[in-house]
């Protein structure tokens, strides 16, 4: 792996690092159907809803028990749920608790009049009925992401504040289980041999953290890993020039951006942030650091999405620096400007190499006369600080859709959730995305995400980069490794026979 979990606590994380373990150690309600965003059966065994989407009933999967041998059932569904939710739940929010990716999918929680979710409640050991506010035709695909692992409410309980850190491990009824975590080293987890479904074959899974690709590689080829992910795009070449290795590449799904903070005294100017739109030379950057593994356009959506795109929009942004430093100018600043620019310290899907790709976007901007002062920091406090006042100047960030919906990428990041580290809210979008989510039949959806599309393009809030398609590696013996498009896979169906 390219570095640590954030947090192995359900519901707390939005970062790929955490939800590759979590997919691990806990199983969702609903899960994908291997290298597909189709969703089939996981610790619910079928599902139904009324008429307009309201009120979902999930039948769940019986005689499954968590790791520490507790009982999984309804009640513990509902308090998993209760717990991301209502910010009362006194092994929350009153812990220091804070279920970003709950807020990102639903809405809100319990007390904000934007929650999707109304109420929740057990029918019986086997059966929970979900109550939602308003239609989401996409709930089931939303509770199959990794972010949404049931845990043990005993280990919850029993750790408090300290559940899912290196200090009270997590727990759950998935297909491994957390024997340790080395920060800053690995985390070692063993097949749990009572799970309901699929076991593993081999006695043991180590998670190495080695940020550099450079030395994921060194070590995939001296055999002292067996497989990695996130390697750099021009790594490909070398690991098919290997005969021990196989490349293993991650079909598109994600977008890598650029977000502007309109709290920023220049970046609320409009022009200004047309003018860094028009600077970046994007097919050249994708060019230059992917490897034929990314595409440039003017969709923040990845190009399996793209029946939402509004025809309206050009294919790709203008690359103009020319016309960049007049909007400059136009805007009042003719001598030009300073803005910090973060990158992250790891490598993520999207964005492999993040500082050289940084180096690249600060170098077209000073040829525009903006002058970037590069800056990064851990990546916990990375993805922390960029949400607290007043959040950084520029940063780069990105997103791999959990689920098969263009929702779950246009409410990430423009929903009534996300302006805190852009500080761009805008209503119309709000009601947009309300309306595109509300309906199963796909051609009333896309006219409201048509509509979405041409106002995030024209808004230059989050300039989309690339959409890659994420480069992995294993030795030759490694057999099952199927990556889908949300990059996450069943570990448990790899074999590694003829392993010396």
């Amino acid at each position: 792996m390219g570095g640590d979990p954030v947090s192995l606590d359900s519901g707390t994380i939005t970062d790929g690092n955490s939800s590759l373990v979590q997919s691990l150690v806990y199983d969702m309600l609903v899960r994908f159907k291997k290298g597909t965003t189709t969703i089939t059966p996981g610790l619910a065994t079928r599902w139904t809803a009324n008429k307009d989407a309201t009120e979902w009933t999930f039948t769940l999967r019986k005689n499954v028990k968590f790791s520490d041998g507790t009982p999984f059932n309804a009640d513990a569904v509902v308090y998993n749920v209760n717990r991301w939710w209502d910010t009362a739940a006194p092994e929350g929010a009153p812990m220091g608790k804070t279920f970003t990716s709950w807020q990102f999918i639903f809405g809100g929680f319990k007390s904000d009049k934007n929650s999707f979710l109304k109420s929740v409640r057990a029918d019986g050991p086997d059966k929970v009925i979900f109550t939602l506010s308003h239609p989401f035709a996409p709930f089931p695909e939303s509770l199959a992401t990794t972010f949404f692992g049931i845990a043990s409410p005993a280990a919850i309980k029993k750790a408090g504040a300290k559940y899912g850190t290196p200090a009270a491990l997590p727990v759950g009824t998935g297909p491994f289980v957390m024997q340790s975590w080395q920060t800053g080293d690995r985390i070692v987890l063993t097949p749990n041999k009572t799970h309901w479904g699929k076991k593993a074959k081999y006695d043991s899974l180590v998670m190495r953290f080695i940020k550099d690709p450079s030395a994921r590689l060194n070590e995939l080829k001296a055999g002292t890993i067996d497989f990695t992910s996130d390697l750099n795009p021009d790594q490909l070449g070398a690991v098919k020039a290997d005969p021990n290795l196989t490349a293993v590449i991650v079909p598109s799904f994600n977008v890598g951006t650029l977000s502007l903070n309109i709290r920023n005294q220049y970046l609320k100017n409009d022009k200004v942030r047309q003018a860094i739109s028009m600077a970046i030379n994007k097919k050249a950057i994708v060019e230059g650091f992917w490897n034929g593994l990314g595409v440039s356009d003017a969709s923040f959506l990845p190009p399996a999405l793209a029946w939402a795109n509004p025809k309206t929009v050009p294919a790709d942004y203008t690359y103009d620096p020319a016309a960049a430093k007049k909007l400059l100018t136009e805007a009042g600043y003719p001598n030009g400007i300073s803005l910090d620019l973060w990158y992250m310290p790891v490598s993520r899907p999207y964005f492999p190499t993040p500082k050289p790709i940084a180096e690249a976007m600060a170098a077209d901007l000073a040829g525009i006369g903006i002058k970037v002062n590069l800056k990064t920091e851990d990546w916990a406090k990375y993805l922390e600080d960029r949400n607290t006042a007043p959040g950084f100047d520029m940063y780069m960030i990105g997103w791999t859709g959990p689920y098969a919906s263009p929702y779950n990428f246009y409410n990430t990041y423009y929903g009534e959730s996300s302006p805190a580290d852009t500080g761009y809210a805008n209503p119309k979008l709000f009601s947009l995305l309300s309306m595109a989510v509300a309906s199963s039949s796909r051609t009333v959806s896309a006219k409201a995400y048509a509509q979405i599309g041409q106002i995030t393009y024209d808004a230059n809030i989050r300039l989309p980069i690339v959409h890659s398609r994420p480069l992995g590696a294993a030795r030759s013996y490694v057999k099952g490794w199927q990556p889908g498009p949300s990059a996450l896979t069943p570990f448990e169906d790899i074999t590694i026979e003829g392993k010396k």
